[in-house]
C-alpha cells in the first residue's frame, strides 16, 4: 500500500500503518535484504569478511556504533550507506521541528496540535534521504550546537519568559530525531561536550539549561574515531564509550586487487581521459603498491596512516600527466608510461605524514623513493630476481640488456616524447623484447612498452644500470658511464 498519499493522522490509523523505532527499521530491513541475498553495503571493498559482518551484527543488536580506524578507511561511507536500510518514508507531524512521530509525539508543538485537532492533524512523509545528519567534531563545537539553548529572539517575538520551554532553540541532535546522526572524529569533541551525550545514549532524553524537559529521542548514533586522536588531540571519555554498543575496527585494503577496485570506483575520471589514455594493468598495480610501501616506510608516520585517497589522487595525477603530454604533442591518444609516475609526486606529498627522518629527507625525495620501492617490490614477481653477487662464468637473464648499454651511450626518455619517438627509443634495446617473450609472453602488445621501461627501472634500482633524472626526462646508461658522469 502507498501510505504517502495519506495526509491526516486519522487516515493513517485507519490504514493499518505500524510505527517502528529507527533501530527496528534498520534491523527489520537488514533481515529482509539478507534473506533475499541482496548486497547491503554496495561499493565497499575488502570488508566482506571483517567489518561488514560486525556492522550487521551491531544493527541486529540495535546498537549505537563507533567506527575506529585510520583515515581513508570508509568509516563515513559505511555510516551513509546505512540510510539504505531505513524505510523509504515515515510519517511526521506537519510543522514539527524535530520530526515528531504522530503515534509518539514528544515536542510541545506536536502534543498540543494532536490534542487540538486529533485525527485531523496533518502529516507529511519524510524520505529516508532526509533522515541523515552529520557533524564533524571540532574543539569549537558547543552544547548549544548539538543539544540546544534558549533563544532570546524567539522569547521576545512570542513574548514569553525564559522559564517557558517554547523559547528553546533545538540543536542538531533533536532536529535529527528519527534519523541516523553521525559525529565524525569523536575524540576531538571536548570532554564536557561528550558528557552532554550521556543521557541521550542511555536514557534517550536531553537536558537544556534548567528546563524540566524530557524528549525521548529516537536516533541511531554512529561515531567515527581515529586511533591517532587518542594520543595527539583527545580521547573518548570512558562513560561515553561504555554507552556505545559496538566498536568496530576498520582497516586498509589487504591486497593490491582490492585497492585497485577501490581506486577504479572512486577516481571519477573524465570521459575523455578514459577514451584517450590507455592505462596498462601494471601501472594500476604500481599505484596501489606505492600506498603499501608508504604504510611500511620508515619515513612515514604509521600512526597517521596512509589514506586510500592517496591512491585515488595519484591515479588521477598519473592520467593527467599523460594527458598533458598528449595535448602538447597534438596527439589524440596516448598510453601511460612509467616515467609519468614523476607526475604523481604532489599527490603523495600531500597525503603522507612524515616522521622526523622523513622531514630531513624531504617530502619529494620520500615520494620518489616510494615509487622506486614499489617498482623493486613488483619486479621479482614478474622477472627473475637479480642477485647481488653473480659468478663470472655463468649467464644471467639480463646480460644482453646490460651489454647493449655498455656498448652504447644509453637512451634518453624525455617527458614530452611523442609516442612514436618513445617507442623508437625503447626499440633500440631489442634484448628487452626477448626478455619479455621469455618471462611474460602473455603481455598484451599495448602493455609491452610500459613493461620495457619497467625492466630498465628494475635494473637501475638493482644497480645493474644507472638512471638519472634530467631536467625534462630520464636517462639510462651503463654503470661505468654513470660513474664517469658523477666523477668528471
Amino acid at each position: 500500500m502507498d501510505y504517502t498519499k495519506i495526509t491526516t493522522f486519522g487516515a493513517l490509523k485507519n490504514s493499518g500503518y505500524k510505527p517502528k523505532t529507527i533501530k527496528e527499521e534498520l534491523r527489520q530491513n537488514l533481515i529482509t535484504k539478507i534473506r533475499k541475498g541482496e548486497t547491503v553495503f554496495t561499493g565497499v571493498h575488502g570488508y566482506e569478511d571483517t567489518v561488514i559482518p560486525e556492522l550487521e551484527r551491531a544493527i541486529l543488536s540495535k546498537h549505537n556504533i563507533n567506527f575506529l580506524g585510520l583515515r581513508g578507511q570508509a568509516k563515513t561511507r559505511l555510516a551513509r550507506l546505512m540510510v539504505n536500510l531505513l524505510d523509504e518514508y515515515v510519517p511526521v507531524v506537519a510543522g514539527s521541528e524535530i520530526n515528531d512521530d504522530p503515534y509518539n509525539p514528544i515536542s510541545r508543538y506536536a502534543l498540543e496540535l494532536l490534542k487540538e485537532k486529533g485525527d485531523d492533524t496533518a502529516i507529511i512523509w519524510l524520505h529516508r534521504s532526509e533522515r541523515f545528519a552529520e557533524k564533524l567534531a571540532t574543539p569549537d563545537v558547543t552544547v548549544a550546537d548539538l543539544i540546544g539553548d534558549v533563544d532570546p529572539i524567539k522569547a521576545a517575538n512570542l513574548r514569553l519568559s525564559y522559564a517557558d520551554d517554547r523559547v528553546i532553540h533545538f540543536g542538531m541532535i533533536p532536529r535529527a530525531n528519527r534519523s541516523i546522526f553521525v559525529i565524525n572524529e569523536l575524540p576531538d569533541l571536548q570532554a564536557r561536550i561528550q558528557v552532554a551525550l550521556f543521557n541521550i545514549l542511555q536514557e534517550g532524553d536531553i537536558q537544556i539549561r534548567g528546563f524540566k524537559l524530557r524528549l525521548p529521542l529516537d536516533i541511531q548514533f554512529v561515531f567515527t574515531a581515529n586511533p591517532e586522536d587518542y594520543t595527539n588531540r583527545g580521547s573518548i571519555v570512558t562513560p561515553l564509550k561504555d554507552r556505545i554498543g559496538s566498536q568496530i575496527l576498520t582497516h586498509y585494503p589487504e591486497s593490491v586487487e582490492i585497492a585497485k577496485a577501490i581506486t577504479a570506483q572512486e577516481s571519477n575520471l573524465e570521459v575523455a581521459q578514459k577514451e584517450q589514455i590507455y592505462v596498462p594493468e601494471l601501472a594500476r598495480e604500481l599505484i596501489e603498491q606505492i600506498s603499501f610501501e608508504a604504510r611500511n616506510s620508515e619515513y612515514v608516520d604509521e600512526k597517521s596512516g596512509v589514506s586510500a585517497r592517496m591512491s585515488i589522487t595519484a591515479f588521477q595525477n598519473l592520467l593527467s600527466t599523460a594527458e598533458l603530454r598528449m595535448l602538447k604533442n597534438g596527439s589524440k591518444k596516448t598510453s601511460v608510461r612509467l616515467s609519468d609516475f614523476v607526475g604523481i609526486v604532489p599527490a603523495i606529498t600531500g597525503k603522507v605524514e612524515l616522521v622526523y627522518e622523513g622531514e630531513q629527507e624531504g617530502a619529494a625525495t620520500v615520494a620518489l623513493q616510494l615509487i622506486e620501492n614499489a617498482v623493486k617490490s613488483l619486479f621479482p614477481i614478474l622477472f627473475p630476481k637479480i642477485e647481488k653477487l653473480e659468478r663470472d662464468n655463468e649467464r644471467y637473464p639480463y646480460d644482453d640488456i646490460i651489454r647493449w648499454f655498455s656498448e652504447s651511450e644509453g637512451i634518453e626518455l624525455s617527458d614530452e616524447l611523442t609516442d612514436a619517438d618513445y617507442k623508437r627509443q625503447l626499440d633500440q634495446v631489442t634484448a628487452i623484447q626477448t626478455l619479455i617473450e621469455q618471462y611474460q609472453p602473455q603481455t598484451k602488445s599495448e602493455d609491452r612498452y610500459f613493461l620495457s621501461e619497467f625492466i630498465l627501472w628494475g635494473l637501475a634500482l638493482n644497480n645493474k644500470l644507472s638512471k638519472y633524472r634530467l631536467g625534462n626526462g630520464l636517462q639510462f646508461q651503463d654503470n661505468f658511464q654513470g660513474y664517469l658522469r658523477n666523477n668528471l
